[in-house]
């Protein structure tokens, strides 16, 4: 079996780090031991992008924010879907992150981050949501594993009914909350239901194809 190989370490603001490893071909990131994503999967990455942009078809110059750079699959996906006319925005917690996607993870990446309609912020995505006031088509979440597996603890305020409210009053009418979850969580529909998002739940395969595991992607609409 080949091993599993240490790359790098990257701390997180409260507390905890992630880490980068390689098997062979395949490049992951781990949390306390827990997988969070393998360059292996990403179908269900790409899929936050690609069902959002169905659903905002025909607007020119969408502006698209993205809470998480990860591995750079929801971000590729959103470049291949998206206008010439877009802004795509990514806020990405961990600056290290970066230096992965220019450094050991360039494979995957390429030029996307070169691309000039995308930029990239450092920093918590839930501040671009707060001071934001309709200015997103999109707001496409996937900074954990779900409402109930958090990775960064003040990621909770993303899905309490404030932090659901401020997306809210941060997209455009008929914009769109895309969120992302390894996890069903039949409360967190609830609660995006509650403050007025009419809310589909699509699960997806993790692989893109036929077979493996299933996540779930909620799109929320502001009416």
């Amino acid at each position: 079996m080949i091993p599993l190989e240490l790359i790098d370490k990257a701390p997180l603001p409260a507390g905890g780090e992630l880490k980068l490893m390689r098997r062979g071909e395949d490049h992951m990131i781990f949390f306390r031991g827990n997988e969070l994503m393998s360059s292996r999967l990403r179908g269900s990455e790409e899929a936050l992008a690609i069902l959002a942009w169905e659903r905002l078809r025909g607007r020119a110059s969408p502006h698209i924010l993205i809470g998480g750079l990860g591995m750079g699959f929801t971000l590729r996906a959103a470049q291949a879907v998206l206008p010439r006319g877009a802004e795509i925005v990514v806020a990405e917690l961990v600056p290290q992150i970066l230096d992965w996607a220019r450094g050991p993870l360039s494979h995957l990446f390429g030029d996307c981050l070169d691309d000039p309609r995308v930029s990239i912020r450092i920093g918590d995505v839930g501040d671009l949501v707060a001071t934001s006031r309709g200015g997103h088509d999109a707001i496409l979440l996937d900074v954990d594993n779900g409402p109930d597996a958090l990775i960064h603890p003040d990621n909770n305020a993303l899905y309490g009914e404030r932090g659901l409210r401020a997306a809210r009053d941060a997209l455009t009418p008929g914009g769109i909350l895309g969120i992302w979850s390894a996890f069903p969580d039949k409360g967190f529909v609830s609660r995006l239901q509650h403050v007025g998002f009419a809310v589909e739940e699509i699960k997806v395969r993790a692989t893109g194809g036929r077979k493996g595991a299933h996540h779930l992607i909620w799109l929320a609409a502001r009416p």
